[in-house]
């Protein structure tokens, strides 16, 4: 019997994705002989049931990968059983080229021949004539979240259940965990007002959910009318589970997101995205170090003062290599998480905003009142501003909290 190179490639992406295979591949299993399988794992081992019969585009980047470190779309470009005749890529792009606030643009992919779409900052109609233009029947969406409001993959996959409404397409989403927990939902809820491509819809800044289980909000509570939608669940995945129990690879879903301890951190530290303090970029732990000239040793003391649940700062000095204070020293803080549990990422961030500018008279917001767009109201601004502690900022957004809360409540799929 002779195989040509595609169908041998389909027959070993089966082999790999069946369980016995997988559970061998896996970096670490969860306890009890549990295994967690991603929304991509359960589609191959449902035969592409769902996607049968249909021409696929799928929107991803490259966190949308195997436990063995192979794209989806080139296990699916393989594979016999999937017509795949189109890629989207988000911001960054599909293969991860460009750096924040950029795109790969329209092109070619050269390991697949499939035509690969921009969709950045394209939304609405706009976006539904692309995917009319491909083609597809189905458009698919499998990337890594970090599980903030202001990470822009949540409103790419926003956008793209509108678009593809208004083009009369089904939509269906490929779970994968969220590596800061799915455990609570935390944090300021943004007000329609302040809504941005950081910030479309009403939730809140640690949203504490599955791109699965947004999906499923979005389409009951945002949208303008419902998309046709399927989510293909993970298994063996618990809330309370940090990313590093799923066994599964860590790839960076953008440049600034090299480990899940900087996701953890995250919905806290970048919100000094809205001041003029560095938020780390262009060191190796964005995120988990933040500082500016002429800030010394009292901010890290008073922070910790503070005895903040499950963190510590260290007094640190760096030099960023891009961005803010690009090739000069800084002086400032990093976060050392030393239980994760403990750790509030979304007071602790409003704490370190508080205590800045206690210390350091050279604290300044962005002119533009970026901190707005990020906290989603002048709530915290105005808060911190008028020297509130960060108990009593956090006290202004909890009856909106609460809201938001039994609202996500109805569409959460994991206990």
């Amino acid at each position: 019997m002779k195989l040509s190179r595609r169908s041998l490639l389909a027959t070993t992406a089966a082999v790999a994705a069946s369980p016995g295979v997988l559970a061998s591949a896996a970096h670490a299993a969860p306890e009890g002989g549990r295994r967690l399988r991603t929304g991509f794992e359960n589609l191959v081992a449902d035969g592409y049931a769902v996607l049968d019969g249909q021409r696929v585009g799928v929107v991803t980047n490259p966190t949308g990968i195997t436990r063995d470190v192979r794209h989806i779309v080139d296990v699916m470009h393989a594979d016999d059983r999937v017509d795949l005749i189109a890629v989207f890529g988000p911001e960054h792009g599909f293969r991860g080229t460009a750096q924040a606030g950029g795109s790969e643009g329209r092109y070619d992919d050269p390991a697949t021949g499939l035509p690969v779409y921009d969709t950045y900052l394209k939304s609405g109609r706009a976006l539904a004539d692309i995917f009319t233009a491909s083609g597809v029947d189905t458009v698919v969406f499998d990337i890594q979240d970090a599980g903030a409001r202001f990470y822009t993959y949540i409103w790419t996959l926003f956008d793209c259940m509108e678009a593809a409404r208004l083009a009369g397409k089904r939509f269906v989403v490929l779970d994968r965990p969220n590596p800061a927990t799915g455990r609570s939902a935390e944090g300021p809820v943004l007000h329609r007002e302040f809504a941005t491509f950081v910030g479309r819809q009403p939730i809140s800044q640690a949203h504490g959910m599955t791109v699965a289980e947004l999906a499923l909000l979005f389409n009951a509570e945002f949208l303008t009318a419902p998309v046709p939608l399927e989510t293909v669940t993970m298994t063996g995945w618990r809330r309370s589970e940090f990313y590093d129990a799923s066994g599964l690879p860590w790839v960076p879903p953008s440049p600034n997101m090299p480990t899940p301890e900087t996701a953890l951190v995250y919905s806290g530290t970048c919100l000094f995205e809205g001041t003029n303090l560095s938020e780390g970029r262009g060191t190796t732990r964005p995120f988990e170090l933040l500082g500016a000239e002429g800030i010394d040793g009292r901010w890290a003391a008073a922070a910790n003062g503070l005895g903040l649940p499950g963190v510590r700062f260290r007094e640190a000095y760096f030099a960023p290599t891009f961005s803010k204070f690009q090739g000069r020293t800084v002086g400032g803080v990093q976060l050392h998480v030393h239980d994760r549990v403990a750790f509030d990422p979304v007071l602790t961030g409003i704490a370190l905003l508080v205590t800045a500018k206690r210390v350091w008279s050279g604290f300044a917001w962005r002119p533009d009142n970026w901190i707005d767009k990020l906290t989603g109201s002048t709530q915290v601004r105005t808060a911190i501003n008028a020297g509130a502690s960060p108990d009593e900022v956090a006290a202004g957004w909890q009856e909106e909290l609460a809201a938001f809360r039994r609202t996500r409540a109805q569409y959460l799929l994991y206990k």
